[in-house]
């Protein structure tokens, strides 16, 4: 870059990125970008935003045995058909997510570990078993 800094006063940008073999787009690109940057604040929440104790109701209505295994978006559909708002599906699922919930909702049954099979003789012929290896 100090060579491009030198040499653009006298010859300009585009002879010196040629001479330089600079893509032209760059230094725009850098020049474009400010400096000094302020470091950001903390947004403050926003006046829609729920309360704990809103999210606490959706986390209930979520979680409860009518709706355990249910999707967010036929919550919603069955808790307005009833009349009732709590909050978007979107709304549902950010609240979901921010207790970790986002996970596979439906009841799924648990395969029973595998044990393997114990052939145990204690007498003559009451165990059989056969080798298939090649002769």
């Amino acid at each position: 870059m100090d060579a491009f800094n030198q040499l653009q006063p006298t010859a300009g940008i585009a002879a010196a990125c040629v001479t330089l073999g600079i893509n032209r787009a760059r230094i725009y690109r850098q020049r474009a970008q400010p400096r000094h940057t302020m470091p950001s604040k903390p947004r403050p929440p926003s006046a829609l935003a729920l309360c704990e104790t809103e999210r606490q109701q959706i986390i209930q209505i979520l979680d409860s045995e009518r709706f355990v295994d249910v999707a967010p978006a036929t919550i919603y559909a069955t808790l307005l058909d009833e009349g009732r708002y709590h909050g978007s599906v979107s709304t549902m699922y950010r609240v979901l997510k921010s207790a970790n919930q986002t996970g596979e909702r439906r009841r799924q049954r648990k395969h029973p570990p595998y044990t393997k099979p114990e052939l145990l003789a204690i007498a003559p012929n009451e165990v059989w078993s056969w080798d298939i290896s090649a002769p």
